[in-house]
């Protein structure tokens, strides 16, 4: 995602410059050869000196500790974001380490794929996507409103909600559709693993996220536990209530919940993004 948001960056003229740090020596080698870097650093503290919007792109176990090694080196006036896919710990964490005059602001944009790495950068991977903005209460306004308008001259549909507010839904919009889909590939490789070339594409469309990094999914249920808990026991009762309907051939029940389902799958927004 942080190549693809170097790129949007620089088609659309968004920043004077753009500047890049990244932890393996082979990626900064690659963003020093691209179009949209103007340069690279050896380290994140250089980085960031003279950034005035400073954005961390990693898995979220390592964006508070990333915060806390450049809080020292960021310049009076600097806003901090990040595009982590949790935010109620990560926003509390990084707000309480900020130096005076300057401000970090969660943020959490709805898009990429289950594909990881440069190979897969797209500048035009934010467009008409939403991307949720995340302040406390005592966050700066003015800082705010900067990453409000930065995601907004992104092409992409701003929501502001709390950080609770915002872990809760992706919980359940994104988190736990995650976990059903590789719960079930989990599920059929107990099964004869020939079974896996008679599938067609009602499967891969069900579970192509599954194909996702397993390390840093793991890292998401960590950090978001008791929201998908939630999420996870109000779906055992879906299933369970679906399950009784067709073990005691209540077939217009099942009925029910299967066109409740397809009117929700219809009025889903097209093109949205995803976690």
């Amino acid at each position: 995602m942080g190549a693809s948001l170097a790129a949007s960056v620089k088609d659309r003229q968004l920043a004077r410059r753009v500047v890049i740090w990244a932890r393996r020596a082979e990626t900064r080698v690659a963003c020093s050869e691209a179009l949209w870097c103007d340069q690279v650093f050896a380290t994140p503290e250089e980085a960031v000196g003279e950034a005035d919007l400073v954005i961390v792109c990693c898995p979220v176990e390592a964006i508070h500790p990333l915060v806390v090694r450049i809080s020292g080196h960021i310049k009076t006036g600097a806003v901090v974001t990040d595009v982590g896919s949790t935010k109620s710990l990560v926003v509390r964490q990084c707000h309480s380490i900020m130096p005076e005059g300057t401000a970090f602001i969660g943020s959490h944009p709805m898009a990429g794929s289950e594909k990881s790495g440069m190979a897969h950068a797209s500048g035009d991977l934010f467009r008409s996507k939403t991307c949720f903005v995340t302040p406390l209460v005592d966050s700066h306004e003015g800082s705010v409103e900067a990453v409000l308008r930065f995601w907004r001259e992104l092409d992409m549909e701003v929501a502001t909600v709390s950080p609770e507010g915002h872990d809760e839904i992706v919980a359940n919009i994104s988190h736990l559709p995650h976990i059903l889909a590789s719960t079930l590939c989990s599920f059929l490789s107990t099964k004869d693993l020939e079974w896996r070339n008679f599938a067609g594409n009602g499967l891969r469309d069900t579970t192509r996220v599954a194909a996702g990094n397993p390390g840093l999914w793991k890292a998401i249920l960590e950090q978001n536990r008791e929201e998908i808990v939630r999420a996870l026991s109000q779906f055992e009762n879906e299933l369970q209530s679906l399950k009784a309907a067709i073990a005691n051939e209540r077939f217009f029940e099942v009925l029910n919940h299967l066109e409740r389902g397809k009117a929700y799958r219809d009025r889903l927004r097209p093109g949205g993004g995803e976690d």
